[in-house]
């Protein structure tokens, strides 16, 4: 099989992989989203020391951790990505995975704007428009929207600013942002991250044993078994990510990170029966306007022979 090939295989495994998240996670219910997040970041550390320990990487880990602003970088990223993890898996205990896939439908506008604000980009006039028309779908979402009580019906006739999209999309934007700045390779990076989390989330999990509410002393085997492999079941996809964007150029990669919010929305229309009021699906137009007046600037303005970049372009989701 050729590099490209490879490539594209891998990435569509990876945003598949993180499509259907949502079905794994809601396996793990009544388990606290907070208990839930936190045995993840530990079978993530530990599957990662694994992984680095059997590739022989630990001797790069040294000199990083002796750089003050790589090891702040490094807290920043954890910090982030533990909010992007566990708002994620909130939302899909809770019943709202639509909503958490809208966050990453309107991710790449929030990457552009933080691009803007933060790193003094200049956007071509395609671009401000699809920033407008996300805007836009926002504004519709707030405004139009009703709030919905997970499955059932409308709690209160008024809209609601969603909230938790924005904060899955919002914290993972920075986490971008910081990750570009930090430039680690992925398998580093993810050790590193999880590390700096490792011990609150031990800290956390001891202390629900200690109180007898941890959910691995109540429930049978299998949600035991699930909580273990979810750090396999993150840092697989990562993995398979990190070798896609080594083999396909960008613009490839910006179109298969849409393969993972559409799975999620399928999800949570078709699987768990979440609700699509006509104000939602117009404001979920409007995003969707925005990403293809997005995509179609980025392509029409790609070099004409754009290569393959070696450097990871962006974190992964979830």
């Amino acid at each position: 099989m050729s590099p490209g090939r490879k490539g594209y295989l891998f990435g569509l495994s990876a945003y598949a992989m993180w499509g259907v998240f949502p079905l794994y996670w809601k396996l793990l219910r009544p388990t606290a989203p907070v208990e839930i997040l936190a045995h993840r970041i530990l079978w993530s550390f530990v599957f990662m020391v694994i992984l680095v320990a059997a590739a022989r990487r630990f001797r790069r880990i040294g000199p990083l951790l002796r750089r003050p602003r790589k090891v702040g970088l490094v807290v920043l990223a954890a910090a982030l990505i533990a909010i992007n993890w566990g708002a994620f898996i909130y939302g899909v205990n809770t019943d709202r995975v639509v909503e958490t896939s809208l966050g990453y439908f309107i991710n790449p506008l929030v990457t552009v704007l933080l691009g803007v604000f933060v790193l003094r980009e200049r956007l071509r006039a395609g671009q401000w428009v699809a920033i407008g028309f996300g805007a836009v779908a926002v504004a519709v979402l707030t405004v139009a929207s009703t709030d919905f009580a997970g499955k059932g019906t409308p709690s209160a006739a008024h809209g609601h600013v969603p909230y938790l999209a924005l904060t899955v999309a919002g914290s993972f934007g920075l986490y971008g942002l910081v990750k570009k700045q930090l430039a680690v390779p992925a398998t580093d990076g993810l050790l590193l991250e999880s590390g700096a989390l490792a011990l609150p989330a031990l800290a956390y999990v001891v202390l629900l044993a200690g109180r007898g509410t941890s959910t691995v002393e109540h429930t049978s085997a299998w949600p035991s078994v699930l909580l273990v492999l979810s750090g396999v079941v993150t840092a697989v996809p990562l993995l398979l990510f990190a070798g896609a964007t080594n083999r396909i150029p960008l613009s490839a990669i910006g179109l298969l990170q849409y393969l993972a919010p559409i799975l999620q929305l399928g999800i949570g229309v078709f699987v768990f029966d979440e609700p699509m009021p006509p104000a939602r699906l117009a404001g979920f137009a409007l995003v969707w306007v925005a990403l293809v007046v997005f995509t179609w600037d980025g392509v029409r303005h790609r070099p004409a022979r754009a290569r393959p970049s070696p450097v990871t372009p962006a974190p992964a989701p979830v």
